[in-house]
């Protein structure tokens, strides 16, 4: 698999789909298939409309699309991005809010990097805007950075991580979402020991595996099951010579997607018959339902080699932060030197990425904290998308969180707690009631 060649066949094959979709769809367009009384010609082109659209999202980077926000005066001020730290494999980009003073929250959202764009947290950052300062980590796709520039591994990711919250200063609240979880906890342990001065105010961790081995899923049950030696004789390619990082070891963005629709077939079978019908009819739209979802979910990035196994074998087969035996470029990181920085945990009681229990195995590593700055709450009924951009995340984890940020700011009474969380089967056992924002 580690073949120029074997990337170029299979980009050239999403090249000849698309084509396929954008040749059915220019011929069951022509008027003279309107003399026909078959509607084969509008299902030929309601499918060639979809595929060819399908296809080629798969290489589109997303817009944030995030144009205005409301004031608090109802009026819609301009929103504008900014990048303020610019690196070889990711920024740091800020949204500026046109027309009103600088908020009192600075969050610092680390977006993931595990096979689609930062803009899969679009829905959270809007949520967040019209209340905070908000800066995202946008990850570059591996595939356009070229091979002089070197690795990028799980150090080089905690590094960035590191320089970014050093930028932004002590008064940042770091929101971390699924697979920078562990690594942000890493970087904020880092600057705890080498610039404490910059070390963030606050670390909210949702959905991310501190310890996969807290309740297996899917996911942790691949990362035993399959070796290394597995893992990059199959999943490991080289780019092709379409784009700037030809020669770039990277696990495709194409590969990632197979593995990503393979796991909920029949849903997403079911979902494209059902669209193609409905182009068909005339009922779908530019921005439906259908278009909003898969427009994002199917649009990949390439993850540099280095990185996805070095994240496998790290994370989940040796568990260097479950154990705290992390290390950056050999030198050790010790979680427990993080001893004056707020931490809450999020977790979704159905969540089948990381499971209850995975995310929460972070307060246990955190020996030197007090038991005041820890917090952890379980979201009934999510899954792992609903707890930072669904229902779940609008209704009850977003306002928790401003108000855990407003508690530590001296700006709303925080309430009391007892103890710390601790995971039991689905649910944390917690001495006061789920409707506080900071439950224990």
């Amino acid at each position: 698999m580690r073949y120029m060649m074997t990337y170029d066949m299979m980009e050239s094959a999403r090249v000849t789909s698309q084509w396929l979709g954008a040749t059915a769809r220019a011929m069951g367009s022509y008027p003279a298939m309107g003399l026909a009384p078959n509607p084969v010609f509008q299902w030929m082109a309601a499918w060639g409309e979809v595929t060819q659209r399908s296809f080629e999202r798969m290489v589109a980077k997303p817009d944030w699309g995030i144009d205005t926000v409301t004031g608090a005066d109802g009026r819609d001020l301009v929103v504008s991005t900014e990048r303020v730290v610019e690196k070889d494999f990711g920024d740091l980009i800020r949204f500026n809010v046109s027309g009103r003073e600088t908020q009192p929250r600075k969050i610092l959202m680390v977006a993931p990097m595990s096979g689609h764009y930062a803009t899969l947290v679009r829905s959270t950052v809007a949520s967040l805007l019209p209340d905070a300062e908000v800066y995202v980590t946008d990850w570059h796709n591996a595939r356009d950075i070229p091979v002089s520039k070197g690795k990028f591994d799980v150090d080089d990711y905690t590094l960035y991580l590191a320089e970014f919250m050093q930028h932004m200063g002590p008064e940042t609240n770091v929101v971390a979402v699924c697979q920078p979880v562990p690594l942000a906890l890493a970087a904020t342990a880092w600057l705890a020991e080498h610039d404490p001065a910059n070390r963030p105010k606050s670390l909210i961790l949702i959905g991310g595996p501190v310890d996969p081995d807290a309740r297996a899923t899917d996911v942790t049950d691949f990362g035993h099951r399959i070796t290394m030696g597995q893992l990059e004789k199959t999943v490991i390619q080289r780019v092709g010579f379409k784009y700037g990082g030809a020669g770039r070891m990277v696990y495709p963005g194409l590969l990632q997607l197979t593995s990503f629709i393979s796991m909920n077939l029949d849903t997403h079978r079911t979902a494209f018959q059902d669209q193609i019908l409905r182009v068909a009819k005339g009922e779908a739209g530019d921005h439906d339902r259908h278009n909003k979802f898969y427009d994002e979910y199917l649009a990949v990035m390439d993850m540099t080699a280095e990185f996805y196994l070095s994240t496998v074998q790290r994370i989940f087969k040796d568990r260097d932060i479950a154990r705290n035996a992390f290390t950056v470029n050999g030198t050790p990181v010790d979680i427990s030197r993080i001893t004056d920085v707020a931490v809450h945990i999020v977790e979704g009681e159905n969540d089948d990425i990381s499971a209850p229990g995975q995310c929460l195995a972070a307060l246990d590593l955190l020996t030197g904290l007090p038991d005041h700055l820890k917090a952890a709450h379980l979201e009934p009924g999510a899954g792992h998308y609903g707890i930072f951009a669904g229902r779940s995340w609008r209704n009850n984890i977003r306002p928790l969180v401003l108000d855990f940020i407003d508690e530590l700011d001296g700006r709303k009474e925080a309430k009391p707690r007892r103890g710390n969380p601790k995971a039991n089967g689905k649910s944390h056992k917690r001495a006061s009631s789920d409707e506080g924002p900071m439950p224990v």
